[in-house]
């Protein structure tokens, strides 16, 4: 992170410090190792399954936003160029197909999508032959309908914005999707933005983030389900934002009823961020149904070449309160996707991952009257 986005950030750090209870810092249990994962049946038992899915935009675009924020303009339009060969090699619409098959062996009521990009570059103008055109969340929904699968948009959230030169925009979002013949979606939709983000950076780039949440019935039961992808990186005073973030987030779900939260949190067991959410009373779904398993979700080389996953550290997360068996434990299964040799797909230059990002999927059963929110987020 580069030295005037760290200065933004400390500036912003005592009215985040302020803004954070002490008491969502709960202590933290110490995962079994060797347990494996929990499965169960029974007689009025109902299910829900959820996804989340970091899509990833295509390049390292922190490298782009470096060389804007740099003093040197010289460093502008090679950094771009250079993101730009990144993004021809991950090619999206390939990497569109392997994700709805993901989805489809999952077949989740509820997916949960971060990065969900919309990528204008047109750079005829300066005389190259560079024109890209990429809209992630039409090409993977006819992804999805050409298998046969009725997947519905039921909200979306806009974070980073960027137009950094003329003829390029940006624009991330988070989403959710409904299986719309399993999921009925109403009344309220919210799209919101995190009071605490980072902001402007360099002209034409804002980063912020927020969360959108939707009401849904499955299979009889009411649930409240948002999506959301906490601000990313290791940079001083960006942990205490991920904590306000996820304050907010845990905040806006609400204490009343039974609630999930899924998505990429971009910060590990342990952090702060963990300890907002777990002390408002959610239970980290992987460490208790696998718990010493690693589960790592994050994160493959920028242009997706390797040829074994590289993933180290576990900031995808599904987290869980008020549902599941006697005594609310969570029931059910958890599995990463997109994370074996063999789920890579012929890309143009080399073989491609899905995503940078594994993906994690949640089985979860409970009682018929059991309520659920779900909520999803990315790095």
């Amino acid at each position: 992170m580069n030295t005037r986005i760290r200065w933004s950030l400390l500036a912003l750090l005592p009215i985040v410090a302020a803004c954070i209870r002490d008491d969502l810092f709960a202590p933290m249990v110490e995962d079994r190792v060797g347990v494996p994962s929990v499965t169960a049946t029974g007689a009025g038992a109902r299910g829900i399954t959820v996804m989340t899915r970091n899509l990833y935009i295509g390049a390292d675009v922190d490298a782009v936003i470096r060389a804007l924020v740099s003093p040197d303009p010289n460093d502008d339009l090679p950094a771009l160029l250079a993101a730009v060969d990144v993004l021809r090699q991950t090619d999206f619409p390939t990497r569109a197909e392997a994700l709805a098959d993901e989805i489809a062996r999952a077949r989740p009521h509820v997916v949960g999508l971060q990065e969900v990009d919309s990528l204008r570059i047109d750079l005829r103008g300066l005389g190259l032959p560079i024109n890209i055109d990429l809209d992630f969340l039409p090409t993977l929904r006819a992804a999805l309908a050409a298998r046969g699968l009725h997947y519905v948009v039921a909200g979306q959230v806009t974070n980073i914005t960027a137009a950094p030169f003329p003829g390029i925009s940006l624009a991330d979002h988070d989403a959710i999707l409904v299986d719309a013949d399993r999921v009925a979606v109403g009344p309220d939709v919210t799209a919101r933005t995190f009071t605490f983000n980072i902001g402007p950076v360099a002209p034409g780039v804002v980063l912020k983030r927020g969360f959108v949440a939707i009401d849904a019935t499955i299979e009889g039961t009411a649930f409240k389900i948002a999506s959301t992808h906490l601000e990313s990186g290791d940079a001083a005073g960006l942990a205490d934002l991920r904590a306000a973030q996820a304050a907010e987030l845990v905040a806006s779900v609400g204490a009343a009823a039974p609630a999930i939260l899924l998505g990429d949190f971009n910060d590990t067991p342990g952090s702060l961020m963990h300890g907002v959410v777990t002390g408002a009373g959610f239970t980290d779904s992987w460490a208790a149904m696998r718990p010493g398993a690693r589960g790592f979700t994050c994160c493959e080389v920028p242009d997706l070449s390797n040829h074994v996953a590289v993933l180290n550290q576990r900031i995808d997360y599904v987290f869980g309160r008020g549902i599941g068996g006697p005594n609310g434990k969570l029931l059910g299964k958890i599995t990463i996707v997109g994370d074996q040799p063999g789920d890579r797909v012929p890309g143009p230059a080399h073989p491609i991952w899905p995503s940078d990002h594994a993906g994690v999927v949640v089985d979860l059963l409970g009682p018929p009257a059991a309520a659920l929110a779900v909520t999803v987020a990315r790095n």
